[in-house]
């Protein structure tokens, strides 16, 4: 490998974002999963490279203060954020509790402990304010307009019941909202009037939006913890509850334009009187934005160099399994053979998504002792997939080798262990250096599927970004392109160097 791109390798790693788990924290924190591409006004950024805002923000940071803690998010796909909670153990391993706009769900309070709603919300229609179609909920099933929902939500439950066929599911609130604005795959969206209220009144949008009709199916948010935490459960009821009654949410919500009278209802159901009604020293947030595309480099550089991190960590231990793998396949004995088969149809056949959910969520149930931190779950995950790969190309070399190198070496009186080591694999690696450095690229991109286990690498990032600056949308996806290229491409040049220096090599052998 050329000296300047080894140079640049360790570079990057040095500087690459600290292994999520290793940053020195304060011992009594309060970890609260969320999803931060979700977007406003639960948790955003007016200054892309500055801290997070929003009401839950806000609301996290009063309840860390009630309980003398701090206050400390935890990215993850908002899907996942319960199943965080079934981690073996806090701390760098898991969360405190889910805050993140999730309903009063039947099935999650079966399983965890809920504490009281923190705000009441409603369902709430919105079309582009130049679309006369809907009118209003009667319109959506007569007209067959697409309906963009949560995926997972209440809202998609409810749509999906009363408009079969019409409801277009995805994981990010701001991408319905996006296409509703752009008139591609949505007409209208139904999400929690908190968003609503949101993007509707964001200027990035130039009104293109309007609430159509009034909010249906009420129901409230609330904070999802382990049963067994009875302590923090009531900790977080009384500051919930005195909240309410002394206005502080009162103030919270105004500022983010989301108080209304569910939560006046909601604080007399809670504490039995309203809350002072003081509006005093409340600004409103803005919608800020980077601006410039410039102000965002610095995130997306440090994103790629956790791209980089799990690709070059993960990616030798997949070529040595691989090497191991296809010599056991192809001179092992059947005991051997068959167990390593089963194990390359089985990792080829089942997606990286569902491998590295099982290795994170599932298997650490079964066996607490493997609930290692994400980031070597992460590269663990990424060296197993790709590890049935290199067998399969390594397979394939070595039956490209005659069969009669490996009898000459063993009738010079090599091992065939030694004979394997030292005469078929390394001209099968020859052979294999195309389909290998395919695969190294690959995983490059494979890396974003390590965001479900709260890894924040360039795909990842780009998808916050995207949320919160999409006026500049086109310059993030060619930049984030870019980097992929940039991190792709020379290894591209290095295979085809080592391609034309080992096939010299062979040629030279062979005369």
């Amino acid at each position: 490998m050329n000296p300047r791109w080894l140079l640049v390798t360790v570079a990057v790693l040095v500087l690459a974002p600290p292994v999520l788990g290793q940053e020195k924290k304060d011992k009594k924190e309060l970890r609260w999963g969320t999803d931060p591409t979700g977007g406003g006004p639960y948790i955003y950024k007016d200054d892309p490279n500055g801290p997070y805002v929003g009401f839950e923000v806000e609301f996290a940071e009063y309840l860390a203060k009630k309980l003398g803690r701090t206050s400390t998010p935890v990215e993850a796909e908002w899907s996942t954020l319960p199943e965080l909670l079934d981690k073996p153990n806090t701390g760098e391993k898991g969360i405190d509790i889910v805050l993140n706009g999730y309903e009063a769900r039947d099935d999650l309070r079966q399983k965890y402990a809920a504490t009281v709603p923190y705000y009441q919300y409603r369902l709430q229609l919105v079309a582009r304010k130049d679309d006369d179609s809907a009118s209003g909920w009667a319109d959506l099933g007569p007209k067959k307009l697409r309906i963009g929902v949560l995926e997972g939500s209440v809202a998609f439950d409810y749509c999906n019941k009363r408009y079969p066929g019409q409801v277009v599911p995805n994981k990010d609130v701001a991408t319905m909202f996006n296409a509703v604005a752009d008139r591609t795959h949505a007409d209208v969206t139904v999400q929690d009037n908190p968003a609503c209220v949101f993007y509707v009144a964001d200027p990035k949008y130039k009104d293109k939006f309007k609430l159509v009709a009034d909010g249906r199916q009420p129901g409230a948010y609330l904070i999802y913890l382990r049963k067994d935490d009875k302590a923090l459960l009531d900790g977080i009821n009384d500051a919930i509850k005195e909240g309410l009654k002394d206005g502080t949410l009162r103030k919270i919500y105004q500022k983010y334009g989301i108080w209304n009278a569910d939560q006046e209802w909601l604080c007399k159901e809670l504490t039995g009187d309203f809350p002072p009604d003081d509006d005093a020293g409340i600004e409103r947030t803005g919608r800020g934005g980077a601006g410039s595309v410039w102000a965002l480099i610095p995130q997306l550089l440090r994103a790629a160099g956790m791209t980089i991190f799990l690709a070059v960590a993960s990616f030798p231990l997949a070529m040595f399994a691989g090497v191991i793998i296809a010599i056991g396949r192809v001179y092992g004995p059947g005991w051997i053979k068959f167990p390593f088969a089963v194990f390359v149809e089985v990792i080829r056949g089942t997606p990286l998504l569902l491998q590295l959910y099982f290795l994170f969520f599932i298997l650490p149930k079964q066996f607490p002792v493997l609930a290692l931190d994400p980031i070597y779950i992460g590269i663990l995950g990424l060296a197993i997939n790709y590890a049935a790969y290199e067998a399969e190309n390594y397979r394939a070399g070595i039956q490209s080798i005659p069969k009669g190198q490996l009898e000459a070496a063993l009738a010079l009186g090599m091992s065939p262990f030694t004979a394997i080591r030292t005469v078929i694999v390394p001209q099968a690696v020859r052979v294999v250096i195309p389909p290998v450095t395919n695969d190294f690229i690959a995983l490059f991109k494979d890396t974003s599927v390590c965001s479900v286990i709260l890894i924040t690498e360039l795909t990842r990032k780009y998808n916050e970004l995207y949320n919160f600056n999409r006026d500049l949308v086109v310059e993030l996806a060619f930049i984030t392109a870019g980097l992929y290229l940039l991190m792709s491409y020379p290894l591209s040049v290095v295979a085809r160097v080592l391609e034309r220096r080992m096939g010299a090599s062979a040629a030279g052998c062979h005369r």
